[in-house]
Order: C-alpha cells, then structure tokens, then sequence
C-alpha cells in the first residue's frame, strides 16, 4: 500500500523507515556509484531529510520498503535550486504550487507496479494540495521508466551525454495521466484516494521545517 508520512513521524514506523534509508544506499550508492553519505547502519540520507519532508512509501506486505520518493516545497531550500541551479540557467524554481520531488528509489525486489505507484502517489499530493508541478533532477536512466509508466516530464535544462546525462524537469498530473499511471500500478484510482484520505483525512496542511 501507499503511505504518506513526514519525516517527523517515521519514527512510528521503524522498520518502514530503516528499510527505506538502507535501499536508499544500497539504490545511489552501491547501484548508481552515486557520491553520497552512507553511516555506520548502512542508511543514506542528506542535509533535505533534516527539514520534515513528506514521503510517499510503497509499503511491502511485510511492512519492508519496497519504493518511496520525497517532497518538499520549493518556497525553502530544495536541490533543484542549490544543487543544480546551472541547468535552469540560474533561475530559482521557488512558488507555493511546485513541490520538488527527489529520491526516486526502488528496492531490489521491487515489484514491477511500484515505480507507478509511487506516481500515483505523487499525483494524489497535487490533487489533495492544490499542486501545479513537480521540479525535480533525473538521470538518463529514469527516461525509460517514465515513458514506460506514462507520466514524462518537461525538460527544463540538462548537460553531459549517454548515461551520464542529468535534466532538471516539470511535472504535471492531468486526469488522463492519473489514468494511464493507475492502469499501470494495477491500483482502482478509488483505493489511491483512499489511501491519501487515511493519511491526511478531510483538512490537509503541510507542516516542512523552516529554513534557519
């Protein structure tokens, strides 16, 4: 299943978070070669988790990670902005309706409907919070994957070539790609919304950390 949780409530669901942060690792690091801290339990994380992110996680049957993805508003510091500024030509992304989306990992086993499931999360966080887009930095990898799920971004800005190649992109969620994703997920678009309505219930506020 879907779960939407803040950082500041992981802690109520341990294993849910340790296995995440530990395929985060094992995903950017071991996998991708990425240059990313690792401590001593064998989990990642960066200076972005530290400011109450909302996480979208794919919940095993076992209560394991099995995929998630991360957001945070781009009104406060966000990646796109202080890591890869260059490649939208040094114009911020900064406004109440574009959340930046980072952190795109699938565990090994992952099955194949969960990269779509997670999009379809996401798409559940713009429709519950009036959201216009999503900003966020993808590699050439990633291409293959969101043609395959239905949801490709607009290409703000890239560089480098092949399979080092990364862009900064926009994404939005019209009802037509809400189908398409769902239809790939295997997920009735009414379980995806109730699972966003366990999550948040009627009144949705965001509660990010504030920049010090």
């Amino acid at each position: 299943m879907l779960r939407y949780i803040y950082a500041d409530e992981l802690n109520r669901f341990p294993e849910l978070a340790n296995s995440m942060f530990r395929d985060r690792a094992d995903q950017f690091k071991t996998r991708l070669g990425w240059e990313v801290s690792v401590d001593e339990n064998g989990e990642e994380r960066d200076q972005y988790d530290d400011l109450n992110p909302l996480y979208v996680i794919w919940e095993e049957a076992d209560g394991r990670h099995g995929g998630s993805m991360r957001f945070l508003p781009t009104t406060g510091p966000v990646m796109v902005n202080e890591v890869f500024g260059h490649l939208t030509g040094g114009a911020p992304i900064c406004s109440p309706l574009i959340w930046e989306c980072t952190r795109f990992c699938l565990a090994r086993d992952a099955s194949p409907n969960v990269a779509a499931a997670l999009m379809l999360g996401g798409g559940e966080i713009m429709t519950g919070f009036g959201i216009r887009h999503f900003a966020g930095v993808f590699d050439a990898r990633m291409v293959r994957i969101y043609k395959a799920i239905g949801s490709s971004p607009e290409v703000l800005g890239s560089e480098g070539t092949g399979r080092d190649r990364i862009s900064v992109g926009l994404w939005e969620f019209t009802p037509e790609a809400r189908e398409r994703v769902a239809k790939r997920a295997g997920i009735p678009p009414e379980l995806s919304r109730l699972w966003f309505s366990s999550a948040f219930g009627t009144v949705k506020t965001t509660r990010f950390a504030k920049a010090g």
